[in-house]
């Protein structure tokens, strides 16, 4: 039976440091990382302090803790002297003489404790790697794990203290170092075996090449690297096959065998380096940019449609009723915008325009205003000229032409569903014009470089995203359809969100004050953001 009174004699102490900031806790990533191993351990073996920098400081008792965990609080002036000497994480002994200091050390202490109050924890021995040497060499000699214990935790803060859209060059270190070969014991027995598989992959989709293509994907067996992985996680050895390989396997070189994927940071199997990096990668993703929807300036504003007259109205354009009540609300959220920012002798272009939807109702709405509608198509606009003289229209005209051969000067520039890269080449036209515009993107998935614009579009985004990242931002955009599952649909918004962000933020880099809002009802359009601009 365990002797209580002697176990707390013996019992360790862990010191922890926590930042106390206008009121609010946070935790620092290696306090961070020292809490996520005794979760994953469920380790009860130490006295936890958590350290403040002066007496009388208080902090939530709920929140950012595990529930599990026991702590007290204990001012930097009342820490053993030992520990003083040190910086934290600290694990000091019972004798009081015996100090372990440092992010690597005392985890590797934490796990050793673990395992030695139940040796059933093999798990938890594993996460100390091939030989037990998992970031055991100090910072001073082995770059990996400076990288890990140091570098990564000081740059992943020093980004959430001041967010920025530029990635630590720490950060991108470590996908530099992810990108190359897995190397790891056995790993020649492993990469044939891997050839094997992939052999016999081949074979079988052979075999059942004449079956549904889901079908097959869903009755896809896991990588080689992924069963190694799984099979070390649940603590159970990898199935030894017994089989000798086929001469074609043992007989291949070296250089021709597969390189291994890899599965964790250091390989495929989940060690102390994947303890300390997860949290701090977690929180740097978790604070990545994100779709910015501004609230909408005109919510309520709406057209009596019944009040105008029929050829006003999108039905006369030759479209379904559904189809006419949707183009009725995506026209009250541009005409709301449009008529708030115009004033008398305004000139606006409706670009894109189509049938004339959006410009026929500006130049009824604005008699004061001159409307020039922009399009290329002849049929369309002829027949947008049709519908304005039979309103006896006098305040606007018709451009049959491509963008670049319209040159006039105008106010605001509005276009609706303007498809691709026409979205961005109309910001560019109100750019150069120092106009104000009003824009609903439509048709993500063709966007793409043109010999006048490249994307991504804004500095912030071209920091954190390749031409190649930004196109499969693209397409999952497009992915707003109503057949579509929700879930699926969220993600589009998100990523239309994001991709009109990067608009905005480029053209904030001309003098603009631009903004991202839904459409409301969101209903409306699957293509349902409007980019709305005008000058600071």
């Amino acid at each position: 039976m365990k002797n209580t009174e002697s176990s707390k004699d013996t019992e360790e102490e862990l010191f922890l440091d926590i930042d106390l900031h206008h009121g609010d806790t946070i935790l620092p990533l290696h306090t961070s990382i020292v809490l996520f191993l005794m979760s994953y351990c469920d380790c009860k073996t130490f006295k936890t302090f958590l350290v403040v920098p002066e007496e009388g400081h208080k902090i939530p008792k709920e929140g950012f803790l595990p529930s599990n965990l026991v702590v007290s609080i204990i001012s930097r002036k009342d820490l053993p002297g030992i520990v003083q000497s040190c910086r934290l994480p600290a694990v000091i002994e019972a004798s009081g003489v015996f100090c372990r200091a440092g992010l690597a050390v005392v985890l590797r202490h934490i796990i050793q404790k673990t395992y030695s109050a139940d040796p059933s924890r093999k798990d938890v021995l594993e996460l100390l790697g091939f030989k037990k040497t998992c970031l055991k060499a100090c910072a001073e000699v082995s770059q990996w794990t400076r990288l890990c214990e140091i570098s990564i935790p000081w740059a992943v803060e020093t980004f959430l203290k001041d967010p920025s859209a530029t990635i630590p060059p720490e950060v991108l270190q470590l996908e530099r170092k992810l990108g190359e070969p897995v190397r790891v014991h056995n790993d020649d027995k492993i990469r044939r075996q891997k050839m094997q598989e992939m052999k016999s992959n081949e074979n079988g989709k052979r075999k059942e090449a004449q079956k549904e293509t889901t079908q097959n994907n869903f009755q896809k067996p896991p990588s080689l690297e992924l069963t190694a992985a799984l099979s070390r996680l649940s603590v159970q050895d990898p199935p030894i096959k017994t089989a000798r390989e086929p001469a074609h396997i043992r007989k291949a070189k070296t250089s021709d065998l597969p390189s291994l994927e890899h599965v964790f940071a250091e390989g495929l199997y989940f060690t102390l380096t994947d303890v300390v990096l997860l949290p701090c990668i977690h929180h740097f993703l978790d604070h990545g940019i994100e779709a910015a929807f501004a609230p909408h300036p005109c919510p309520s504003q709406a057209i009596d449609w019944g009040s105008l007259p029929a050829e006003v109205r999108p039905a006369e354009g030759k479209m379904s009723s559904d189809r006419a009540l949707r183009k009725q609300q995506q026209l009250n959220n541009i005409l709301s915008v449009v008529t708030n920012m115009a004033k008398p002798s305004d000139t606006i272009v409706d670009f894109c325009s189509g049938g004339g939807h959006v410009g026929i109702v500006l130049a009824y709405m604005l008699p004061s205003c001159q409307i020039i509608l922009i399009e290329n198509k002849e049929e369309s606009l002829i027949r947008a000229r049709d519908r304005s003289n039979g309103l006896g229209l006098t305040n606007i005209w018709f451009i049959q032409a491509n963008l670049d051969y319209f040159t006039g000067e105008f106010n605001i520039g509005v276009a609706l569903h303007a498809c691709g890269v026409a979205t961005d080449m109309v910001i560019e036209h109100c750019i150069a014009a120092r106009a104000a515009f009003v824009i609903c993107p439509c048709c993500y998935g063709f966007i793409q470089n043109t010999v006048k614009t490249t994307f991504p579009r804004s500095c912030r985004f071209q920091n954190v995203l390749s031409y190649k990242e930004h196109m499969v931002l693209c397409r999952f955009a497009d992915q707003t359809a109503v057949q579509l599952p929700a879930e699926r649909r969220q993600i589009g918004k998100n990523c239309m969100g994001l991709v009109d962000l990067d608009r905005a933020w480029a053209a904030e880099q001309h003098g603009y004050k631009a903004h991202v809002i839904s459409m409301e009802p969101e209903s409306c359009s699957p293509k349902n953001n409007l980019i709305v601009g005008c000058l600071n």
